[in-house]
């Protein structure tokens, strides 16, 4: 029987290839490379072309021990696309086997897997992950970034199998990784924290605009507070207070200052919650409830508002309202929004702070 590779795509080195025959001699302990150790030549063809990988002058099934393998030195064959030739008959289980995943560099040292070319067969995924976590070890890559979408989520297990972790999931697909080195995992952790926002929003008649919501906690049963809710993927602070309040009440506004900020932890999930109280200027009047989450809302004075029970027996809610208090009366500034461009990384960023010495300030601190 006649055994000789063909080979395509990227280089590899003779050892990755001896560790491949290796991995693989349970499942085809037939077949054997065949390598010439005196004079092995280099392969490393583009993909679709396939040069034998073999020597007349060579016993058939025969290899290269270790031993002389690493002899080879900067000598490379192709590892993109191994295909076994048996008698002039390709072996395309084999060549699917040992063809590395598609994937790029991150500028961390680390390799990200192209999740729109990935296999669709678990078993083969499977092959060809080991084949490539083997070959970036060699390469001495850092981590590993996978994504797999929705529709191959048959690929979670096999992954998770071959050690990968997870790291976080989406509407769309689960994010997992894998830290090659020795050591512990260096990759950043998933977010830590959601970010809420709350709009204070008070009228020329001294009323504050309030919500009570459809669903809460029993405590908060009848309570009128101020409209909350979460900002979104790539959504400003001062943009999200604003879009909250027309969403559950649709009144539109104008950001002012983000008054105060509040930080608690092991609220959902263990994870950490920002909440950013902010001054917003009304630029209408007309309430229109979103019923979906709103059981009312309305315009309510604002020493009403302060008396309700609860904010005068909570120091937290009462905090917010006195800080709330001392910015109409100019006794208090908070932190307005800046938009600023960093030469780090070119983009703009918003940048909150306080502007009292502006002379477009109109607030004056204490």
């Amino acid at each position: 029987m006649e055994c000789r590779y063909l080979i395509s795509s990227k280089c590899m080195p003779m050892s990755e290839i001896a560790h491949v025959e290796k991995t693989y001699s349970t499942q085809f302990s037939s077949f054997r490379p065949l390598v010439e150790s005196k004079s092995a030549p280099q392969f490393c063809s583009c993909r679709g072309m396939s040069p034998k990988a073999s020597h007349s002058s060579t016993p058939n099934n025969t290899y290269v021990p270790k031993k002389d393998l690493s002899s080879v030195g900067e000598e490379k064959l192709g590892a993109g696309n191994l295909l076994y030739q048996i008698n002039g008959t390709n072996s395309s289980l084999f060549s699917r086997n040992l063809r590395l995943l598609d994937a790029f560099d991150d500028e961390y040292g680390g390799v990200i897997v192209d999740s729109e070319r990935l296999p669709a067969n678990p078993n083969v995924f499977a092959s060809m992950l080991r084949f490539s976590i083997y070959h970036w070890k060699a390469k001495e890559k850092k981590g590993i970034w996978l994504k797999l979408p929705a529709e191959k989520s048959d690929l979670v297990p096999v992954a998770v199998t071959e050690g990968f972790e997870y790291h976080h999931a989406e509407r769309g697909y689960v994010m997992l990784t894998y830290w090659l080195p020795e050591g512990p995992s260096m990759l950043p952790a998933n977010a830590s924290h959601q970010v809420g926002v709350g709009g204070f929003v008070i009228n020329d008649k001294n009323e504050v605009l309030v919500v009570q919501e459809k669903y809460c906690a029993q405590p908060f049963t009848g309570l009128w507070k101020i409209p909350t809710g979460f900002i979104v993927e790539s959504e400003e602070i001062f943009t999200g207070a604003v879009r909250e309040v027309e969403e559950e009440t649709g009144i539109d506004t104008e950001f002012v200052e983000v008054v105060a900020f509040r930080h608690v932890h092991n609220v959902a999930f263990e994870k950490s919650d920002l909440f950013f109280i902010c001054m917003l200027k009304p630029l209408s009047t007309q309430i229109m409830v979103d019923d979906h989450e709103i059981q009312a809302a309305k315009w309510m004075p604002l020493v009403e508002f302060m008396e309700q029970p609860l904010i005068q027996q909570d120091c937290m809610f009462k905090k917010v309202i006195d800080i709330c208090i001392a910015r109409l009366g100019k006794r208090y500034c908070g932190l307005s929004v800046h938009r600023l461009a960093s030469t780090l990384d070119g983009k703009t960023s918003a940048l909150y702070y306080n502007a009292v010495d502006s002379q477009h300030s109109n607030c004056t601190g204490n």
